[in-house]
């Protein structure tokens, strides 16, 4: 079986975000970038299945700009064993990366698609829903379990007020959640490995795929600051506040 795992390039989560100053978008220069975290978890399992013995071969894919190829390495570098940069200097949407995933998993043969559940720049969480979709694929979203059985893909998946099992028929899309799994660390030795290993580059029309973008960003703008609070000396006084002050009561 051939697993298909989708990464994004993203700025660290220990990085606080800046805006650019005409508020056209978030300020890149100088950033740190990195795997997106739940893209983490969705390398991790997929190099788990083939530990275990269910999958033959990981594919590790990003669509982006050249700079996105350092992301590819790590994940090259944790385990896969080869890498496709979909290369576009085109901010792609969710609906192009999915048609653009869909495409590659046809020209690959792959049975198992593992994104992570959404991004942590945008948050859209529409990719992996998008992808079983126009593949026509079973999906298992928010998984916090994985477990392949009879040809099957056992996906058990964190839903409000608690967990709902599914048995995914192949072609699957699994988008994972954060407590499935602990991502390793990348050795050293692996990280020399890594840079031997097999990395293609494709582009969005030899895929046959449009990417041009359908939504137009008016303006990127930071939180307000939160106010610093008050102590009061009496419940009366806190009552008076949300009332007249929060407009809570």
């Amino acid at each position: 079986m051939k697993v298909l795992v989708a990464i994004k390039r993203v700025v660290d989560a220990n990085v606080k975000i800046r805006v650019k100053s005409d508020h056209s978008d978030v300020d890149l220069a100088n950033v740190k970038m990195a795997i997106n975290p739940f893209c983490e978890i969705a390398v991790e399992e997929a190099i788990r299945l083939k530990e275990k013995g269910v999958a033959s071969e990981v594919i590790a894919v990003s669509v982006g700009d050249d700079r996105c190829q350092e992301q590819l390495r790590t994940a090259l570098a944790l385990g896969a064993d080869r890498a496709l940069q979909v290369k576009t200097d085109v901010a792609v949407e969710p609906l192009g990366v999915a048609k653009l995933l869909n495409a590659i998993a046809v020209k690959e043969g792959c049975d198992l698609v593992v994104l992570g559940k959404q991004s942590i720049d945008s948050d859209n969480n529409q990719t992996g829903q998008m992808l079983a979709a126009i593949g026509n694929m079973s999906q298992g979203t928010f998984a916090s379990e994985v477990v392949c059985e009879e040809g099957q893909i056992s996906v058990t998946r964190e839903v409000d007020g608690g967990l709902q099992k599914l048995a995914l028929q192949l072609p699957a899309v699994v988008t994972t959640d954060l407590r499935l799994n602990e991502p390793r660390f990348a050795s050293l030795p692996n990280i020399m490995k890594a840079k031997r290993k097999p990395l293609a580059v494709l582009t969005p029309d030899e895929l046959s795929v449009d990417v041009t973008p359908r939504l137009c960003t008016l303006s990127v703008v930071s939180p307000s600051e939160r106010e610093a609070g008050v102590i009061v000396s009496n419940v009366a006084e806190l009552v008076e506040k949300l009332k007249t002050e929060a407009g809570v009561l």
